[in-house]
């Protein structure tokens, strides 16, 4: 039998998934929904595996894939449920290669492989997560953000305290994701949110969504509040700045570098310069944003405000555990971005309808540990 690569089939599959809708029952959405999803499987199994024929695709691969998406869920950057889906698109993918006598049976299907992807929760249900432990936290940042007041708290500590203050109001009080707000190492469109993203007027912020586009979120007052104290007490340089950026000294070190690169200035003269400053202080005089702390730094950073308010569990919580697996509330498609993510999203992401959300496929790369916020 003449090899089949596993790319050749799914453009086959795509396309005979468009064509099928000539009279718009959802063929056509569906095949423009899973194409993201489909592609990057591709890429994933040619670059982690080594994978490119249909005829060479094993139980243990897509195994190893469930255990991807699983690994995803579990820093917070996915719902199980999320996952579930992103699974789902490459099962049904297998399903028609066996229909169309390509392959004998679905790897997809074998349940070690099934076994291994992250258990969908209802709710709160087994989280250990409940709303009296997310009021206990909210309200422990919010007392230590008045006491900021004091004139015994330094600047830092104060904008330190606002900051936490804020990061938990956002989580606790509007529908932001964890993975819209901070950086997602392995996907390079999710960089964190920036202050050009929020619209105090309009009371919203603008976010990379599940569905590829950029959404307006409402902002409540409860979350409005903390926020504006905290954006006076950062005062950032640029509206490209982020909400949270990483206090983690090589990182911002390794971004000025760069830029300063960028900008044209030579290697002795950069040397000379992080000589006379530390790269925080560089950073603000040449308005360089640093990068946005990531989940996981976001996860440290709430792993130690819930022991501090006494409401730590065995595991550490996630951003998810503090936000809640409620429904999204009311979202809007952004009618602007900022330049930065503007750009990201038209080279990199496949707009979709939002009622069928697109879940990215993960870059298999070493998490990165460089950024948990020490403090």
């Amino acid at each position: 039998m003449t090899d089949v690569a596993i790319a050749d089939a799914v453009d086959t599959y795509l396309q005979r998934k468009a064509l099928g809708d000539p009279d718009g029952s959802g063929a056509g959405t569906y095949a423009a929904n899973a194409e993201s999803v489909l592609r990057r499987w591709v890429e994933w199994l040619d670059e982690e595996r080594g994978v490119r024929s249909v005829f060479d695709l094993e139980s243990d691969h897509m195994r190893a894939y469930a255990q991807e998406l699983r690994d995803r869920t579990e820093s917070g950057a996915y719902a199980p449920s999320t996952a579930g889906t992103y699974y789902a698109v490459v099962r049904a993918f297998l399903s028609w290669c066996v229909r169309g006598g390509i392959l004998e049976s679905n790897p997809a299907v074998d349940e070690t492989a099934t076994a291994a992807l992250p258990v969908t929760i209802e709710g709160d249900a087994g989280s250990g997560w409940c709303a009296n432990r997310r009021r206990t936290l909210e309200r422990h940042v919010r007392e230590r953000a008045i006491e900021a007041s004091s004139e015994r708290v330094d600047r830092e500590d104060r904008r330190g305290r606002l900051r936490e203050y804020a990061l938990v109001a956002l989580l606790v009080y509007s529908d932001v994701r964890g993975s819209e707000l901070f950086r997602v190492p392995q996907d390079d469109r999710r960089t964190g949110a920036v202050w050009d993203d929020v619209d105090f007027y309009t009371g919203t912020i603008r976010v990379l969504g599940r569905s590829q586009r950029l959404e307006e979120v409402p902002l409540p007052a409860a979350v409005r509040t903390p926020l504006r104290r905290y954006r006076v007490a950062l005062d950032p340089p640029s509206n490209d700045w982020p909400l949270f950026p990483t206090r983690h000294a090589p990182s911002i070190a390794r971004r000025v570098r760069d830029v300063l690169a960028e900008r044209g200035h030579e290697e002795s003269d950069i040397e000379s310069l992080m000589r006379e400053s530390t790269a925080t202080e560089l950073a603000r005089e040449r308005a360089i944003a640093p990068p946005a702390i990531t989940t996981e730094g976001a996860r440290s950073v709430l792993r130690r405000l819930c022991e501090d308010a006494g409401v730590a569990g065995e595991e550490s919580p996630t951003p998810r555990d503090v936000r809640g697996d409620r429904t999204v509330g009311y979202r809007r498609e952004a009618s602007g971005s900022s330049p930065a993510l503007r750009a990201t999203v038209l080279e990199q992401a496949i707009a979709v309808p939002q009622r069928r959300p697109v879940i990215d496929v993960i870059d298999v790369n070493e998490r990165e540990r460089e950024d948990s916020d020490p403090n």
